[in-house]
C-alpha cells in the first residue's frame, strides 16, 4: 500500500467545489409532495387502525428475533448506524475534514439544518402521537395512539435517512453521488428493518421514520439561501476577529512587503542604533569630550596627549567602510606623525 500518496491527498488544498448546490427542480418538488401524501396515508392508516395496524401486530407476535436467532449478536451493533449521538459525530468529522479543505462552512452548516429539522419534525411527531411501542402494547389490536410513548415515527430510521442520505446530497460529482445513494438506501433500510427484528418498533414506525428523513431531504435546496447567507455571515466575523488579533504594524503594511531582518529582530517600533540621532552636547561638554583620551584598546599603549588624541570626525565625513580602510586589523592602521611613539615619561 503506497502511503506516500494517502499523505499527498492530505495535504492538497482544493479550492472550493464548482458544483452548485441542488436546486429545488420540478422533479424534485414532485417528490417532495408525494413523500408528503404518503407521510399522511401512514398515519392516518394508523389513526384509523386499518390493516397497517393488523400487520403491526403480525409481525409483532411472529417475534423475529426468536425465529432467527443468531442475527441478533450481529443486529445489536448494526442499529447503532441509526443512532443520532454516534452517527453524527462521524458524519460531522468528515464533513469538518472537507470544510476545511474547501475552506467553506457550507458541509457543516448543511448537516446541522438537517439535524436541526429532524429534530424538531420527528420530535414533534412523536410526542404529539405518543403512541407505545410492541414491549409496552396493552391491548392486542389497538393503535396505542396518543398514550405515554414516542416511538411513532421511528428516530432511528428517520436518522439513518438524514445523516447517511446528506453525504450523497454533499456529493460534488454524479458519481459520488450515485454511489453515495446506494450505501445511504442500504443503512436506512437495514437499520429501519433491524427495528422490527429486535421488537423495538412496528412496522408502520419504520415506514413514517422513511418518510420523514426523505422529506427533510429532499426539503434541503429550499433552505440552501439560508444557509449561505449564513456562512458568509460567520466568515466575515471570522476574519474580522483574525484582523482584531494582528498587530497594528501588519495591518497598516502593505501586501507582499517584507519586513528587513533587523527590524523584524528590534520589533515593530524598534529603530536600528545607527540611525538614531545623537543627542547635542553643551558647548563646555563637548570640549571637554574632544579633549578626552580615547578608550585604550586591548593591546595597544595609551596616550595622555590630549592634543594629540583622535577626534571623531562628524559622520558625513567618515572615510567609507571598505576592506582597505576601517576594516583592517587595528595594529595595521597608520600611527599619526604627530603622535609620540611609546608611553610618556
Amino acid at each position: 500500500m503506497r502511503t506516500d500518496r494517502i499523505f499527498a491527498r492530505l495535504e492538497q488544498e482544493p479550492a472550493r467545489p464548482l458544483t452548485p448546490p441542488p436546486e429545488m427542480s420540478g422533479t424534485r418538488r414532485a417528490l417532495f409532495f408525494t413523500t408528503l401524501g404518503l407521510y399522511a396515508a401512514i398515519v392516518a392508516a394508523v389513526l384509523t387502525t386499518s390493516r397497517l395496524v393488523r400487520l403491526d401486530w403480525q409481525v409483532m407476535l411472529f417475534r423475529p428475533y426468536k425465529q432467527w436467532p443468531e442475527l441478533h449478536a450481529f443486529l445489536d451493533y448494526f442499529v447503532v448506524l441509526g443512532q443520532r449521538g454516534p452517527t453524527a459525530v462521524l458524519v460531522a468529522a468528515w464533513l469538518g475534514w472537507r470544510s476545511w479543505r474547501q475552506r467553506t462552512l457550507r458541509p457543516l452548516l448543511v448537516l446541522s439544518a438537517s439535524l436541526l429539522l429532524l429534530n424538531v419534525t420527528v420530535g414533534a411527531a412523536k410526542l404529539g402521537m405518543g403512541r407505545e411501542g410492541p414491549h409496552y402494547a396493552n391491548r392486542i389490536g389497538a393503535n396505542e395512539m396518543f398514550l405515554t410513548g414516542d416511538i411513532f415515527p421511528s428516530g432511528h430510521t428517520a436518522n439513518a435517512v438524514v445523516t447517511w442520505g446528506i453525504l450523497a446530497y454533499l456529493a460534488t460529482t454524479p458519481r459520488a453521488r450515485r454511489r453515495l445513494s446506494v450505501v445511504a438506501a442500504v443503512f436506512a433500510l437495514g437499520v429501519g428493518t433491524t427495528t422490527v427484528y429486535i421488537g423495538t418498533h412496528w412496522v408502520s414506525d419504520v415506514l413514517l421514520g422513511w418518510a420523514s428523513g426523505l422529506l427533510i431531504l429532499l426539503a434541503l435546496p429550499w433552505f440552501e439561501p439560508l444557509i449561505a447567507h449564513v456562512e458568509a455571515y460567520l466568515l466575515s466575523h471570522w476574519y474580522r476577529f483574525r484582523e482584531g488579533l494582528a498587530p497594528l504594524s501588519a495591518r497598516l503594511r502593505p501586501a507582499g512587503a517584507r519586513i528587513p531582518p533587523v527590524a523584524a529582530r528590534l520589533g515593530a517600533g524598534g529603530a536600528h542604533p545607527a540611525s538614531r540621532p545623537e543627542p547635542a552636547l553643551p558647548e563646555p561638554a563637548l570640549s571637554a569630550a574632544l579633549s578626552a583620551d580615547p578608550p585604550a584598546r586591548p593591546g595597544e599603549p595609551r596616550t595622555h596627549h590630549p592634543a594629540h588624541a583622535r577626534q571623531h570626525a562628524p559622520r558625513s565625513e567618515r572615510s567609507p567602510v571598505t576592506p582597505a580602510g576601517s576594516r583592517r586589523p587595528y595594529g595595521e592602521r597608520t600611527v599619526s606623525r604627530t603622535a609620540p611613539m611609546g608611553p610618556r615619561k
